[in-house]
């Protein structure tokens, strides 16, 4: 990725060769931590440490992170820089999967930002429907593309400053954009990201700028984009909200949280989601090097 408009969003990071797992298989998911070693170094025995023991501990679960997910991506379906603006737009109070599942229709009823700013909002409603909300999501996606056609030539720009101004559009949604269709490093704050970067105690900031921003400076400017995608990708996967799968979660020893969910490694792993426990994933189209089953279209099951 690099210069504006170049839509590589698959290639960020080095992939994997494996085309098929049950169970975690990055290095850190081989040779998981006796559990007594867990106990002493997590959970309720943690102890207070200063910035930098916090910096180094960051950078090193980024590491193992990028081992258990080396194809880690963007789960919504997208092409081109317009259709991930409006999958991100649709993402809101939904899943990614419900996205992807709604997406097909719509893009095929309006490919370009012209057809969908001319689109009568009752029929638009109809595709998007599925995704909740769906009157406000209109709105937004009807205006952010008159926008476009007016204001940038039916193309979607490539700054954050020009982004935000667009209808329904906020910093999360720019740097989703901006991160996998134009390359410029962005952290995206999502529900997933903000729980466990304060579960791993590398912020207490709830409101998402300051997140962003705090996260922003342990990390190289380099690694945002990826680490956006592994975190989320860990949350989704092991590091749920409600019962989280210690027991199988290989960073587990560089865990504050440790013990907040599962720690049974049997029971821990029946909590797995996805490929990890052997699921299909989110993407109807996912990478090439996707070691899960592609979700399956609307109404197939």
């Amino acid at each position: 990725m690099g210069e504006q408009g170049a839509i590589r969003p698959e290639k960020a990071t080095k992939r994997s060769t494996r085309k098929s797992v049950e169970r975690p298989v990055g290095k850190s998911a081989r040779k998981p931590a006796a559990k007594a070693t867990v106990k002493a170094a997590a959970g309720a025995g943690w102890k207070p440490e200063s910035r930098l023991a916090m910096v180094r501990r960051a950078r090193k679960i980024n590491r193992e992170l990028a081992e258990l997910y080396p194809y880690a991506h963007p789960e919504l379906d997208f092409r081109n820089p317009f259709e991930l603006l409006v999958a991100t737009v649709l993402s809101a109070q939904t899943t990614d999967l419900r996205v992807n599942q709604t997406t097909p229709a719509l893009f095929a009823a309006y490919p370009t930002p012209e057809d969908m700013a001319a689109a009568v909002p009752e029929e638009m409603e109809e595709l998007i429907r599925p995704t909740g909300f769906f009157r406000a999501k209109t709105k937004s996606l009807i205006g952010l593309s008159a926008a476009l056609r007016d204001n940038y030539g039916g193309e979607v720009p490539g700054r954050l400053a020009d982004l935000v101004k667009l209808p329904g559009v906020g910093r999360k949604t720019a740097n989703v954009v901006l991160g996998n269709a134009f390359g410029v490093p962005g952290i995206t704050v999502d529900t997933h990201f903000g729980r466990l970067v304060r579960r791993w105690k590398w912020t207490e900031q709830e409101d998402p700028e300051k997140v962003e921003a705090e996260i922003a400076a342990i990390f190289p400017k380099s690694e945002w984009t990826m680490l956006s995608h592994r975190v989320v990708f860990h949350g989704r996967r092991i590091c749920h909200a409600r019962k989280p799968a210690c027991g199988a979660c290989p960073i587990a020893p560089l865990c504050p949280a440790y013990g907040e969910g599962e720690t049974d490694p049997e029971k821990a792993r029946k909590l797995l989601k996805y490929e990890m426990g052997g699921q299909p994933g989110q993407r109807l189209s996912p990478p090439a090097d996707y070691p899960g089953r592609p979700a399956p279209a609307l109404g197939a099951g």
